[in-house]
């Protein structure tokens, strides 16, 4: 059980994601669930700027982006069921009490909600069966909607007993410029807040800008009654990647496998070290202009820009990612320094002409460009206005478009609710042969994540195509349009699935990887 304390965002999904890539490299089957809690029922209709990505999993649930971090860092599938809401816990028990499951008895946040959670938990943990879970609570220690968990967990502990769970507490060490020094106050006072709710931490990982020595951490042991080797420095660093090497040094996976009690070989996390050293390629530069709506928060597209990472160090370059604000019109000379441009998915009319304006651009000044999702559709409707079309539109803007290209499916018309109503999790493509898109896969059948409600209206299909479309991906029935690409381009593709959230570390998605063959090819022409 991962928990956190002091300030939000400290990092507890990534500390989560790299204890268990250390348990893998012991050959200790793994998977994680991520707890949020607040009531919404999944993520689909948070505002980015709020939550950052909604990750997409291969069973169409909209989650939390900390399950990105999590198959990335496993290089695991993770299924909907890992991500446990408040509104989920309450919704299955309201549900229940509807039912009369519960005799008659007086509905309580102790023991009914906390017997859902841990239920939920147990669920997983079985349908898995994986050797370890680990349960990351969302939110900091001593907000008021993580108690019913906390709880839980604590309950948890008891029933399962002592060797079979584990908690681990990430907490915040500030280093005060003023004075010189580290203060261990505020892990101090968490540690308590912690205490107070039942659970005593077996471990706690001290997150800090730089790193904190031996005095300190003997002097947190001491203060919060845990053992020192179990009190670990995680620093910050050059690239998450490194995290897991950086708690290893600190023998944290052994610590855990004692703790547990559970049988493992010797680690090896030496492919995994080679994949942090090829992060660090810094020699040559490729450099990606990414159009996008939400643009001040990284967090928003932390997929792509991990996607970005992962193909850029296969291919031995580094990616250097300039965030460009779709509202703005596209000033083209800003445009001219880029290797290649890339318009994210997003949902709504704002920031459509920067994205329109980009797509031509790229068209005249042969640019690579990759379209995803609502990028794709862009790249249809500046394709059908460049070619005659005039006043070609999605008509997510314009309801009464002239020439409406993209159009929402007959099915997403009947539909009232907004949340987890659109074309969700994995689908199959069939990618047709002599396309950027075969050549990149080298497979004639595939299978990506969606998430979106709009598609290519098949009214302008033929006629498209006739101007130089090329649809080089589509259902297996050949009725929906999942890749276009232009003929005489030297890489121009868009896909109307998001295969950012397929990509690893250790295997960077085949779409990407071409994006960045090409980036590389137009650097080096200039």
């Amino acid at each position: 059980m991962v928990t956190g304390g002091v300030v939000s965002s400290i990092g507890k999904g990534i500390t989560a994601a790299s204890i268990g890539r250390i348990l893998r490299s012991y050959g200790v089957d793994v998977t994680a669930i991520k707890i949020d809690p607040y009531l919404n029922w999944d993520s689909g209709t948070l505002n980015p700027y709020q939550h950052g990505e909604v990750f997409v999993t291969e069973d169409g649930m909209e989650t939390d982006l900390d399950l990105g971090h999590y198959e990335r860092f496993l290089d695991v599938n993770l299924s909907g069921e890992c991500n446990i809401t408040t509104g989920k816990v309450y919704s299955s028990v309201i549900n229940k009490e509807r039912k009369g499951n519960y005799l008659g008895a007086c509905v309580q946040i102790i023991p009914h909600i906390t017997d859902e959670i841990k239920a939920m938990v147990r669920k997983t943990a079985d349908k898995t069966q994986a050797e370890v879970v680990l349960v990351e609570v969302g939110g900091t220690v001593g907000d008021i909607e993580s108690q019913p968990f906390l709880e839980a967990l604590r309950q948890l502990r008891n029933e399962e007993g002592h060797d079979n769970v584990m908690f681990v507490h990430v907490t915040y060490v500030p280093y005060l410029r003023a004075a010189g020094e580290f203060k261990t106050k505020p892990t101090q006072h968490s540690t308590k807040e912690l205490r107070g709710t039942g659970i005593t931490p077996d471990m706690i990982i001290c997150r800090s800008e730089l790193p904190i020595d031996n005095h300190l951490k003997e002097k947190i042991a001491h203060f919060c009654d845990v053992d020192k080797n179990a009190v670990i420095n995680a620093p910050d660093v050059h690239s998450i990647y490194e995290i897991p090497l950086i708690l290893n040094s600190e023998n944290v996976g052994e610590y855990i496998i004692d703790r547990i009690k559970i049988e493992a070989r010797k680690p090896d996390l030496y492919e995994w070290s080679r994949i942090v050293e090829s992060l660090k390629i810094d020699e040559s530069r490729i450099t990606v202009g990414i159009i996008g709506k939400y643009v001040e928060l990284e967090d928003a597209y932390i997929s792509i820009r991990e996607s970005l990472k992962h193909a850029a160090a296969e291919l031995g370059v580094k990616v250097d990612i300039e965030w460009i604000r779709a509202e703005d019109s596209v000033n083209r000379e800003k445009l001219d320094h880029f290797d290649a441009l890339l318009i994210p998915g997003g949902f709504g009319e704002r920031g459509i002409s920067g994205k329109l304006d980009a797509v031509r651009y790229s068209i005249e000044k042969e640019i690579p460009i990759f379209g995803i999702c609502l990028g794709m559709q862009c790249m249809v409707v500046e394709f059908a206005r460049m070619h005659g079309f005039e006043g070609a539109n999605s008509t997510e803007f314009d309801e009464n478009a002239k020439h409406p290209v993209i159009d929402i499916m007959l099915e997403q018309k009947k539909i009232k609710n907004m949340g987890g109503t659109m074309r969700l999790g994995s689908y199959p493509c069939k990618v047709e042969g002599g396309t950027i898109a075969h050549d990149a896969y080298k497979e004639d059948v595939v299978s990506e994540r969606h998430r979106h409600r709009f598609e290519f209206n098949n009214d302008y299909r033929d006629i498209l195509v006739e101007k130089g479309l090329t649809i080089s991906g589509t259902s297996p029935d050949n009725f929906l349009v999942e890749i276009v690409e232009i003929k005489d381009h030297p890489w121009f593709l868009g896909c109307q699935f998001h295969p950012e959230f397929k990509s690893r570390p250790n295997k960077a998605h085949p779409i990407f990887k071409s994006f960045m063959k090409a980036a590389i090819v137009k650097k080096r022409s200039n």
